[in-house]
Formats: C-alpha cells, sequence, structure tokens
C-alpha cells in the first residue's frame, strides 16, 4: 500500500512539472502595467509598436513570455492616478505610460518601479527625469518632439499669404505649452503674427476656433492630446470658415486638418518597447538611459487632399510627390 502511494505521488508531481514546461511559464512571464492618458490614432499607434517592439526583443503576449495589463484613463486625470496606483499595487515589473498626464501620474506614485513612457515631448521640463541626457530616476523613455520649424516651414509652403496665425493648444498640457513657445519663437522668424488660443477642456474647442473666425490665417495645434480627441470639432469650424490647419500628426490629419510633417507613433513605441526589454532583461537600469528621439528619416509628410480642395490650396508639386495623400 505504501508503495502504491508513494508510485501515486511521484506520478503526480511528474504530472505537475510536465504541466509547467509545456509552452512558456507565463508564472514566471514579467508583468508590463500600461497606462494610456487617452483614446486617440497617436497614441493607440504607440501602445501598438511598444507591443510589437517587445516582441521583437523576446518578449512575446501570444508565446506569453510577457504579460500586459493594460488600462486607458479615458482622458481623465482622476482616473490616471487611480490606474498609477493600482498598477503599483498589482506589483508590476514595469510600468509602460502614454502621454505626459499618465507618465506624471505615474511617477509621482512610485520611485521604485521602473517607468518607460512615450508621447512626451520634454520629460526633463515635465519633472520626470533630471535630464534628457541622464535621467537619474526611475523614469525613460521615448519623446515625441516634433519637427516644429519644418511644421511652420509647411505652413508658409501651403498658405505662402498667410500674415497672422493662431497656435491653437491645451493650457492644461505642460508639452503643449512647450511646442507653442517654439512655434511662437519660428513664426516670428518667420514675420508672422501671434495669436495663442488655449482652451482648457473640450467643450470650449468649437467656441474657441470660431473665435479666430476672420482673425488669423491659418491655425497651428501641435501634439495636443485633448485637441487631437477633439479634432473633428476644430476642422468642421474651420475648414468651413477657410482656415487652414497644420498639425502635429497625422491622426490630426486624418481627422480634417490640412497636413503635417510629424513623427511615426508606431515607429517610437517600437523604440520603447526596445528600452523596456532591456531594463526586463537587466541590461540597462532607467537612471541610466538616455531619452531617445526618432530619427529624422522617421518624420513623414502627410496631406489630406479633400481638406485642401475644400480650403481651395493647390499644392505645390514637390510637395505632393512627397507626401502621403489622404483623400
Amino acid at each position: 500500500m505504501k508503495n502504491t502511494m508513494k508510485l501515486l505521488a511521484c506520478a503526480a508531481m511528474a504530472m505537475s512539472f510536465a504541466g509547467c514546461s509545456q509552452g512558456e511559464n507565463t508564472q514566471d512571464a514579467p508583468t508590463v502595467g500600461v497606462i494610456q492618458f487617452s483614446e486617440h490614432p497617436a497614441l493607440d499607434a504607440a501602445y501598438e509598436g511598444f507591443v510589437e517592439g517587445l516582441k521583437e526583443n523576446g518578449y512575446d503576449v501570444d508565446n506569453e513570455t510577457v504579460v500586459i495589463d493594460y488600462k486607458n484613463a479615458q482622458g481623465d486625470q482622476s482616473n490616471n492616478t487611480t490606474i498609477a496606483q493600482t498598477l503599483i499595487n498589482n506589483n508590476d515589473d514595469l510600468i509602460y505610460a502614454i502621454a505626459t498626464p499618465a507618465a506624471q501620474a505615474t511617477a509621482n506614485a512610485t520611485k521604485d518601479i521602473p517607468i518607460v513612457v512615450s508621447a512626451v515631448t520634454d520629460p526633463q521640463s515635465s519633472g520626470l527625469v533630471k535630464s534628457n541626457e541622464k535621467p537619474e530616476t526611475n523614469v525613460t523613455g521615448t519623446s515625441d518632439l516634433t519637427p516644429v520649424d519644418a511644421q511652420l516651414d509647411l505652413l508658409m509652403d501651403l498658405v505662402p499669404n498667410a500674415k497672422k496665425i493662431a497656435i491653437m493648444y491645451c493650457n492644461a498640457e505642460q508639452n503643449s505649452e512647450f511646442q507653442a513657445d517654439l512655434a511662437e519663437a519660428k513664426a516670428k522668424e518667420l514675420g508672422l503674427e501671434v495669436t495663442r488660443a488655449t482652451v482648457t477642456d473640450s467643450n470650449q474647442i468649437q467656441q474657441v476656433t470660431e473665435s479666430l473666425v476672420g482673425k488669423v490665417d491659418a491655425i497651428y495645434i501641435p501634439t495636443d492630446n485633448l485637441l487631437a480627441e477633439g479634432m473633428a470639432s476644430v476642422t468642421q469650424v474651420a475648414n468651413d470658415n477657410n482656415l487652414p490647419t497644420i498639425v502635429g500628426e497625422e491622426g490630426m490629419v486624418e481627422n480634417g486638418g490640412l497636413a503635417t510633417y510629424g513623427i511615426d507613433y508606431f515607429e517610437l513605441g517600437k523604440l520603447a518597447g526596445k528600452q523596456a526589454a532591456d531594463i526586463l532583461k537587466g541590461e540597462s537600469q532607467p537612471e541610466d538611459m538616455a531619452i531617445e528621439y526618432l530619427p529624422s528619416d522617421k518624420c513623414e509628410l502627410t496631406l489630406n487632399k479633400t481638406a485642401a480642395d475644400k480650403l481651395g490650396i493647390k499644392i505645390p508639386s514637390d510637395i505632393e510627390s512627397e507626401a502621403v495623400i489622404i483623400e
């Protein structure tokens, strides 16, 4: 009887080990918490690219070599705080924070768990790192600083008679303010008169856009989360009133903006995914990892042909031949 019990116990143990060895052991797979500030094409692409970047560097959700706990704050700052604390309480191995509000909420909540950020224009001025070259905190990541000067040059190429422009952004987003400062400096170099048009919440977007009709010749909007979500409200007014909009990223062009010369957020996410993989492997530590930027060859010119036709803008042939055209 004793021998029989021993055999059964051994068999059970053998089956247990065999079960653990089938495929990958999810119990040992690291968990990556994801907090995305809001839902719009640029931030969605930054998440999708991140997953691909992890996969290319040995961490594949489908092969169960990593567990991803994805949460979206839906543009609500109080949700950011709650989600950040939830991911920390879950004791995730790493947190990926998409957009500045999400990154700040997470960095304020933990100084121990490694954080990789993306779609943050200037992590240093946002208080996330001591310097972009050497963070010296538990935060590293990728910047979505767009080629603001090139975007203003594009505005002048498409609207050569422009004398007055509005720079429109959410004044609650620190990185939007940062880009607005860059844009205003470039606009003044170009001899343009600048009006700043700011919004605090989505209910103000249509009214503020309407207030610009007849006062400016074009609108410039940087990579701003609130206005990216509400871009349709801007272009509904602007395109009906002959106000071209040059914007910060491709998703805003898809929602009616005239054009952008912007970065590829999927590629930005992939770059962040590689950083995360290096941290998970123990090959790097956030405090020593410089904030990374996409090279200029990852920037792309995008034009909305429908918007151009409605605005009566003739696209120069050299620009049209280079651009990705959205009908």
